[in-house]
C-alpha cells in the first residue's frame, strides 16, 4: 500500500525526518517495502496562463502560445491538442531541468522563437501516460513553483502489509500507529451529516446475512455530471497509484485510502426495483468495469436488482450499472461482507482490486454509515447534489462481535522479561482503539471493530512489545531449568545415518514437498494425491507420494549437466491418503543409483550399477536393525517387473527397491538404468547395540556345496532353510555364503546352480568332521526333501 508522508503527518503531528518513519513504521510490524519520490526530480516549473494561440505559419500540427507567468510574456512553440486560450498550464522556464536531467533553453522551432516550454504530466514524472498539456484549476495562483504548488515536496512510503493487519490498509490506521508510538492524539477529519434533501430511499433486500451482515444504501441526487475533480483529490490518487476516473469514483477510493472502508455507486437510473443482496446462481454471468465478463457459481455473493447482477459483492462492480459521464442520480453503497466469503474470490476471476484485498481480510464492520457520510459530503462539494437519507439493513446476530481478554500484569512480565510502567500499557491499549478497564491486578480489553486478529492475552502483549520497542527490551542471560533429553543409543538419528550414506559416496538432495500431477502420473503414484486447494504454481499442486519424482528430476537435471555416475539419498515426507481419505504423513528414505558402479581407473573392469550394488548398501543399513531382513519379489507398477523386491523386516514390509521401470526413465530422456531403494524411516531408526563377544581360539571348518535347483527358487529361500534346519540340531553354523550362481550347459533348461560355502566354528572346542559332516547332511536333507535340490559332484 503506497501512502503520501504529508498526509500520514496531517493525521499526526509527527516532526521528524523520512527515515526515522520508516524505521519507526516497520518496528511496529509494517514493514515499509520502499521509498519514493512524489514526483520526478524537475525545477524551474511554475504556474503559467495561456493568453494568445496562434497556428505556426510553417507547421501544421505546432501552435504559437503567448503565455503569462506571472512576471512575463513569453512566446513559446506547443504541438499539445489541447493547448488553447485562457488555461492554466505548467511551464518550464529556460533553464529548467524536468526529469532525466533534460535542461530548457531558448530555441526555435521551424524558424519560431520558443521562450520555454509547456508541460503535460508525463513530462513532469507525474504519470506514465498522457496525451496534452497538465490542465490546472482556474484559481492556480500564475508563477507558483509547481512543486509548491501540488505538494511535491513528498515523500511515497509503500508498505508491504501482513495479512493480520487490514486496519492499516489506509491513513488512518497508519496514523494511530504512529500516534500510539508517540503517545499523541490523532487529528481525525470532522465528518458532518449530510443534509436530508429528499426523502427517496433505497430499497434494500439481503438474502445472505451471513455473508452480509450489513448494507448501507443512499441515493444522491442531481449531481453535476460536468464537474471535474479537484486537483488535490487527483494528487493523493496518484500518490497512491490510482488515476482519476470521475469525481464520484475518485470519492469513494479516497474514503477508502483515507479511513479503509471499499465503497461503489451505481447509476440510479440502470437500477430495476432497488438493491439485492443475494448469492449468486450457478454460472451467472456479469461483465464488470474492467470489460472482462466473468462467470460465477453458487459461492458468490452478488449485488444485484430485480433482473440482473450489479457488481460481485467485495471484488469490482458492473460495467452496465457504473456511474457514466452523463449519470446524475446516483446510488452509493457502504457494506460489510464477512471476509470468508470474500477470500480468494478474485483471484478465481484472474482479477486483483483494491477492495478484494481489503474485504477479505476484514474491514471495520462499524464503519459503513461514517465512511457513507464522509463520502456524501466530499461529493456534493465537489458535484453538488441532494441526499437523502440512509438505508441500513443489519443482521445482529451475523456481525463480529468483540472480544474480552484478559491481561495481568504478571503475565506480561513473566513473558517479556522485563517491567512496563502499568500506565504506558494503559495508554497503549487506550491510543489503539481498545476499551480498557484496569486494576492493580491486569487489564481487561475489548477488542475493535478494525481488529480481526486479536483474541488471546499473548496477542495484547505483542501489541505492548512492538509499540515499547524490540530494541528497548533489556539484553539478559535466560535462565532455564529445563532438560535437553538426548536420543537413546538404540534410536539412530537421521544425521547419523546421513553420515554414513556420506561416507559410502552418496550425496544428499532435499526437495520441494509439492509436486505436479502430470509428475505423480508418470510414476504410476498420483493414485492417493492430495491436491492442494491453494497451489503457488501448476508444478507444485499435489503433495508427493514417493520421494521417486523429485530424485529422478535431480538425476535427468544432473545428467544433462555431464555429471553421468549419481548416488543420491533423500530423507523426508511423502503424504498419502488412507481408505477414509484421511491425510497420513511418513518419514522415508530413499537411495537412488545410475551409471558406473565404481570410478574409472586401471586397475577394474569398467562396469554399470545393479541391482546387488543397491542392495548391498541397503543391507549395511539394515545391518544394525533388530529382526529378520528378507526379500519378496515386488508388484510396484514403477518398477521393473524382473529386477525388483519388496524389503521385509520380520515379515512385514518396510520398503521397496529395484530398477525404475524403463518407460519412465525413458521419458525423462535417462538413458542409462536407475535403481532405487525407499525405506520407511521409523522401521530403520530403531538399532541394536553391538554386544562384546570373546572371539572364539579355535579354528573355523568350511564345507562348499554345489546344488541344482530349480530357477525361481531364492537364494533368500535356500539360504533361510540351511540356517533353520542346522540351526535345530546345533549353534556352531557361523556363515553361509553364496559364490556362485551358474545357468548354461550342464544343467537342465528352468533350473540353475548355486555354489555354497558353510562355515562352522565352535567357542569352546575344535569341531570334529563327523559332527562337521553331520550337520551337513541335515542340510542337505532339507535341500533334498523340501526344495528337490539335486547335490552336483
Amino acid at each position: 500500500m503506497k501512502i503520501s508522508e504529508q498526509w500520514i503527518k496531517q493525521w499526526v503531528d509527527i516532526h521528524q525526518d523520512t527515515q526515522t518513519t520508516v524505521s519507526q513504521l516497520t518496528m511496529l510490524g509494517l514493514e515499509v517495502d520502499d521509498v519514493l519520490p512524489a514526483a520526478g526530480e524537475f525545477s524551474g516549473v511554475v504556474v503559467a496562463e495561456i493568453t494568445a494561440c496562434q497556428p505556426h505559419p510553417n507547421a501544421d500540427k505546432l501552435q504559437i502560445c503567448t503565455v503569462n507567468d506571472g512576471q512575463n510574456s513569453l512566446q513559446i512553440v506547443c504541438g499539445a491538442p489541447n493547448a488553447r486560450r485562457g488555461i492554466k498550464v505548467p511551464l518550464a522556464q529556460v533553464g529548467a531541468v524536468l526529469p532525466g536531467g533534460f535542461k530548457i533553453k531558448k530555441s526555435k522551432l521551424r524558424g519560431e522563437e520558443s521562450a520555454g516550454m509547456l508541460c503535460s504530466e508525463v513530462e513532469l514524472g507525474l504519470s506514465e501516460e498522457g496525451s496534452g498539456l497538465m490542465e490546472l484549476p482556474n484559481d492556480a495562483p500564475l508563477g507558483e513553483s509547481m512543486r509548491d504548488y501540488l505538494q511535491l515536496k513528498d515523500t511515497i512510503i509503500d508498505i508491504d502489509l501482513t495479512p493480520n493487519r487490514a486496519d492499516c490498509f489506509c491513513v488512518r490506521g497508519v496514523a494511530r500507529e504512529l500516534a500510539t508510538l508517540h503517545n499523541l492524539p490523532m487529528n481525525e477529519p470532522v465528518i458532518q451529516t449530510a443534509d436530508i434533501k429528499h426523502n427517496e430511499a433505497v430499497s434494500v433486500t439481503v438474502q445472505a446475512p451471513k455473508a452480509c451482515p450489513r448494507y448501507c444504501g443512499r441515493i444522491i441526487k442531481d449531481i453535476n455530471n460536468t464537474a471535474d475533480s479537484p486537483l488535490w483529490l487527483k494528487e493523493v490518487l496518484r500518490k497512491a497509484g490510482l488515476r482519476s476516473i470521475h469525481p464520484v469514483v475518485d470519492v469513494t477510493n479516497y474514503v477508502m485510502l483515507e479511513l479503509g472502508q471499499p465503497m461503489h455507486a451505481f447509476d440510479c437510473d440502470k437500477i430495476d426495483g432497488g438493491i439485492m443482496v443475494r448469492m449468486a446462481e450457478n454460472l451467472e454471468t456479469i461483465t464488470l468495469l474492467d470489460g472482462s465478463e466473468v462467470q460465477v457459481d453458487e459461492s458468490f455473493l452478488l449485488i444485484a436488482d430485480q433482473n440482473k447482477p450489479l457488481a460481485v459483492a467485495g471484488v469490482m462492480g458492473g460495467l452496465d450499472s457504473g456511474v457514466q459521464p452523463d449519470t446524475r442520480d446516483i446510488i452509493l453503497e457502504s457494506a460489510y461482507f464477512d471476509p470468508a466469503h470474500i477470500m480468494g474470490k478474485s483471484r478465481r476471476l484472474g482479477t486483483h482490486t483494491d477492495s478484494s484485498l481489503r474485504f477479505e481480510r476484514g474491514v471495520d464492520w462499524q464503519l459503513q454509515e461514517r465512511a457513507m457520510e464522509r463520502a456524501t459530503e466530499l461529493i456534493i462539494s465537489i458535484c453538488g447534489g441532494h441526499a437523502g437519507p440512509i438505508n441500513t439493513v443489519c443482521s445482529e446476530p451475523d456481525m463480529p462481535q468483540q472480544l474480552e481478554i484478559k491481561l495481568s500484569a504478571g503475565h506480561l512480565k513473566r513473558v517479556l522479561g522485563f517491567d512496563v510502567a502499568f500506565d504506558r500499557v494503559t495508554d497503549i491499549f487506550n491510543h489503539l482503539g481498545f476499551q480498557v478497564l484496569s486494576d492493580q491486578s491486569g487489564w481487561t480489553v475489548k477488542t475493535p471493530s478494525w481488529r480481526f486478529d486479536l483474541s488471546l492475552a499473548e496477542d495484547l502483549i505483542e501489541e505492548v512489545v512492538r509499540v515499547v520497542g524490540y530494541d528497548q527490551m533489556p539484553a539478559d542471560l535466560l535462565h532455564s531449568d529445563d532438560v535437553i533429553h538426548t536420543l537413546p543409543e538404540q534410536q539412530a538419528s537421521p544425521i547419523t545415518v546421513k553420515k554414513q550414506l556420506v561416507a559410502k559416496g552418496y550425496q544428499e538432495v532435499i526437495n520441494y514437498a509439492f509436486v505436479s500431477e502430470k509428475q505423480l502420473q508418470d510414476c504410476h503414484l498420483a493414485e492417493s494425491g492430495y491436491a492442494l486447494a491453494n497451489p503457488l504454481t501448476r508444478d507444485m499442486a499435489v503433495m508427493r507420494t514417493h520421494l521417486l519424482p523429485g530424485i529422478l528430476v535431480n538425476i535427468q537435471a544432473n545428467r544433462a549437466h555431464g555429471e553421468l555416475n549419481l548416488a543420491l539419498f533423500e530423507l523426508g515426507k511423502v503424504f498419502n491418503r488412507s481408505v477414509a481419505q484421511d491425510l497420513i504423513q511418513e518419514d522415508v528414505l530413499i537411495l537412488a543409483r545410475c551409471g558406473q558402479a565404481q570410478p574409472e581407473q586401471w586397475g577394474l573392469e569398467t562396469r554399470a550399477v545393479d541391482f546387488y550394488d543397491l542392495k548391498g548398501q541397503v543391507d549395511d543399513l539394515l545391518e544394525a536393525v533388530p529382526g529378520d531382513v528378507s526379500y519378496q519379489l515386488g508388484k510396484k507398477p514403477f518398477l521393473h517387473p524382473g529386477r525388483q523386491a519388496d524389503i521385509l523386516l520380520n515379515k512385514q514390509c518396510i520398503g521397496h527397491m529395484g530398477q525404475v521401470h524403463p518407460t519412465i526413465t525413458q521419458r525423462l530422456k535417462i538413458k542409462t538404468p536407475v535403481y532405487m531403494a525407499q525405506l520407511d524411516w521409523q522401521s530403520i531408526a530403531h538399532r541394536t547395540l553391538p554386544q562384546w563377544q570373546a572371539i572364539s581360539k579355535f579354528p573355523s571348518t568350511r564345507r562348499d556345496l554345489s546344488i541344482q535347483l530349480a530357477e525361481d527358487l531364492s537364494w533368500e529361500t535356500v539360504k533361510q532353510g540351511i540356517e533353520n534346519s542346522i540351526g535345530s540340531e546345533s549353534d556352531v553354523l557361523r556363515q553361509l555364503l553364496l559364490f556362485d550362481v551358474y545357468k548354461g550347459e550342464h544343467i537342465e533348461k528352468g533350473y540353475k546352480s548355486f555354489a555354497i560355502a558353510l562355515i562352522f566354528q565352535a567357542n569352546n572346542r575344535t569341531l570334529e568332521d563327523k559332527e562337521v559332516d553331520k550337520l551337513v547332511a541335515v542340510g542337505v536333507s532339507f535341500l533334498e526333501k523340501n526344495l528337490n535340490a539335486v547335490i552336483r559332484t
